[in-house]
């Protein structure tokens, strides 16, 4: 009986989570590899195989392809011990050159449309909607990591000290994140329609309609889709994100705004970019000040008051 590669992967993926290993990220990029060899009979990786996906599998640029190439090899190493034939990609197949993205800084106009068009996503409870409408309107005024929100309990949310305990930031850095009272009603009507759908027995603040915890791969899809809706990216095929704004770009927008705002304000930006730092959960300032780099209106306004020293960094 032949064994396709896709059976290979599914068993592959077993064996990980039989160790402990949480390898779903990686495996949604090896999918279609694998469903790539499927196609045309090839039950074993090569070299040429990995280079003939790649022309046909969308536009992606060299920082998606070195991802996936990644994890392909990790899935090739492990089949080399089962099929000799297999051939493990060499980490230099594809140029990539490590380089931050320039951020899309949204307007006000575009994060009220988001939120406006997430309320509508479709469910047979409507808690899909609710969900990521807060969801995505936190991010915006708070300028959280998706993984913070995501990790948050009822029980971090203080909505009369209007406070956040971020307690699983990146590198195990915790932080409060203050917010205002129009974002504490939102969250308070949030948190009556999830109770009526899903009862009070809930831990995560954020849930699907199963009543588990929201997963970031699910908030990241159903910003695409969203964001497809209203025009901020092309419609692609099959689960392809395709290129455009990101999710992440609402903590991008928000810090770049703040900045700006200090500027036109004639603050000493130097001395309030310890607190932006500090509400961000930047691990130092120089990561705050990357967004002066990376946006060029705040270049303008560097150039406007030369003479103000600002130290390179990058932001997380």
């Amino acid at each position: 009986m032949t064994i396709t590669l896709t059976d290979r992967l599914n068993q592959y993926i077993t064996v990980r989570r039989r160790y402990g290993g949480n390898w779903a990220s990686c495996a949604l990029k090896v999918r279609p590899f694998a469903a790539f060899a499927d196609a045309e009979g090839t039950e074993w990786i090569t070299v040429d195989l990995f280079l003939r996906w790649r022309k046909q599998f969308g536009t992606a640029g060299a920082a998606s392809w070195s991802v996936r190439l990644s994890a392909v090899r990790t899935f090739a190493a492990w089949l080399q011990g089962i099929d000799p034939r297999t051939e493990v990609p060499p980490l230099g197949l594809i140029a990539h050159r490590a380089q931050r993205r320039r951020p899309h800084i949204y307007s006000d106009v575009e994060i009220c449309r988001i939120v406006t068009e997430a309320a509508k996503l479709p469910s047979r409870s409507g808690l899909r909607g609710a969900t990521h409408a807060t969801l995505f309107g936190l991010l915006a005024v708070t300028g959280m990591r998706i993984g913070e929100a995501i990790a948050l309990n009822d029980s971090d949310v203080d909505l009369n000290a209007a406070i956040i305990s971020v307690r699983h930031a990146k590198n195990g850095r915790c932080r409060e994140v203050p917010f205002t009272s129009c974002t504490a009603e939102r969250i308070q009507e949030y948190l009556a329609v999830r109770t009526r759908i899903l009862g009070p027995a809930t831990e995560a603040l954020f849930c699907s309609e199963t009543g588990r915890r929201l997963s970031t791969n699910v908030a990241k899809g159903n910003f695409v889709r969203v964001s497809r809706t209203i025009g901020l990216r092309n419609a692609q095929s099959g689960l392809r994100h395709g290129c455009g704004p990101h999710l992440h770009d609402l903590r991008h927008t928000l810090a770049t705004k703040t900045i700006i705002d200090w500027f036109r304000q004639g603050r000493d930006v130097d001395a309030e970019m310890y607190k932006l730092s500090t509400f961000l959960g930047h691990a130092k300032p120089g990561g705050t000040y990357w967004y002066i780099e990376a946006v060029p209106e705040l270049l303008a306004l560097v150039s406007a008051r030369s003479g103000q020293p600002f130290s390179e960094g990058e932001a997380e």
